[in-house]
């Protein structure tokens, strides 16, 4: 049996804050506010895993408005989040991911955020795809306002 989960997140962005993209510190003027890390690819990743597993979403394992996640790493819930989709006895078998964020450009970075995105879900690099993309300064996310994430995840009843 194959079982697909889509995943979606945004965050906002403002000075002073870290911009966090699938793991990977990235250089910037601004960067993604959120209660964590703000990482939202792999908060996408997540909801997209739990979805898939019908497990529900990432607000139910680590709410927002809980201290205990205040300023963690998200790849923290990504490996919880697999450890519950094998748990409910799937394996992953795909990633499919995209960041809509108008600037700084993403692609040298793409390759470490698959790197550390692999590792976590501990799959090869190959079952990761991550691509990036802008909004063409449309709206939010073009006005350098936001950013967003969506993910599919692809898992196999094992």
């Amino acid at each position: 049996m194959i079982k697909t989960g889509i995943g979606y997140d945004v965050h906002p962005l403002a000075e002073g804050y870290r911009l966090v993209i699938g793991g990977v510190e990235i250089p910037g003027e601004r960067g993604s506010v959120g209660h964590s890390d703000g990482d939202a690819l792999i908060h996408a990743i997540v909801d997209a895993l739990l979805g898939a597993a019908g497990l529900g979403d990432i607000g139910q394992f680590f709410p927002s408005d809980d201290d205990r996640w205040k300023g963690v790493a998200s790849k923290h819930f990504l490996a919880e989040a697999i450890e519950k989709v094998r748990d409910a006895g799937f394996e992953l078998t795909h990633i499919d991911s995209i960041v809509i964020l108008q600037k700084p450009r993403l692609a040298n970075h793409i390759p470490k955020m698959r790197y550390l995105i692999a590792y976590t879900l501990q799959v090869d690099e190959s079952c990761v795809s991550i691509k990036a993309t802008t909004t063409d300064r449309l709206g939010f996310i073009g006005d350098g306002n936001g950013w967003a994430a969506q993910a599919v995840a692809t898992l196999e009843k094992m």
